[in-house]
């Protein structure tokens, strides 16, 4: 099947991360997946929520998500007094695959506040979040300890995501919205820089898939978000890179 870009299967759309896009957040960047944009911002709270008080051991991370009016063709109407279930869903993915990877104890007292605002959406939301909000928080853990307001690094590992699916027979990655609209299973699949998996969200849309296309469609991403992890690793120098 043609694809958007030319790509092979394997192939990611062109991404290019913007580091420092916005003045007062501690740590920010501008994420460009294909057409897909998203805007990620860290901020940094002197304090806990609500469950977590009395607790000065430890500190906190959340993560928002919202999609603006624009974004899609048709306008969305914004999600003030009560978010949809879709927007639950993601911002509790990005806040617990954020999580994962940060020791909480290294943080304490301290609320890492991440918000997610998709400008412009071309499939991939959630996955072009994923992987900007992580280098949004490395800028962000980086400028306090430049400040003396961290110890040590609390980040153990960076994250990454992407989405996958099979189209038409054929196992495609970084689905755009052509593809996903069309799929007949599709998966977002969250891995450590190491590798390793943190979180696999997969659905058979149209038809059942068996293991082998599920370890082809992890093998897939794994190679594909080989030079994901090299891109955000180039943006904490804090120019715009390009993959």
């Amino acid at each position: 099947m043609s694809r958007s870009y030319n790509r092979t299967p394997e192939l990611t759309r062109p991404i290019k991360i913007t580091p420092h896009y916005t003045k007062h957040a501690a740590g920010s960047v501008l994420i460009e997946c294909g057409s897909t944009v998203v805007l990620c911002n860290v901020t940094v709270e002197h304090s806990l929520p609500p469950f977590l008080r009395g607790k000065k051991d430890q500190g906190w991370l959340t993560a928002e998500y919202a999609m603006l009016p624009a974004a899609t063709h048709s306008r969305n109407r914004r999600e003030r007094s009560k978010v949809s279930g879709r927007t639950q869903e993601i911002q509790r993915l990005i806040g617990r695959t954020l999580r994962g990877v940060v020791d909480l104890k290294k943080i304490p007292e301290m609320t890492f506040a991440i918000d997610c605002d998709v400008l412009q959406a071309d499939g991939g939301t959630r996955t072009a979040s994923i992987t900007g909000a992580n280098v949004a928080l490395q800028l962000a853990v980086k400028k306090l300890l430049g400040e003396k307001k961290l110890k040590t690094n609390p980040i153990q590992h960076a994250v990454a995501a992407i989405s996958c699916g099979i189209v038409e027979g054929e196992i495609l990655v970084d689905l755009d919205y052509s593809e996903d609209s069309n799929a007949d299973a599709d998966m977002n699949v969250v891995l450590l820089d190491d590798g390793r998996l943190l979180e696999i969200q997969g659905t058979a849309e149209k038809r059942p898939f068996d293991l082998e296309e599920l370890n082809t469609i992890v093998k897939l991403s794994q190679a594909s978000l080989e030079p994901v992890f090299k891109l955000q690793q180039d943006a904490l120098e804090g120019n715009p890179v390009e993959l």
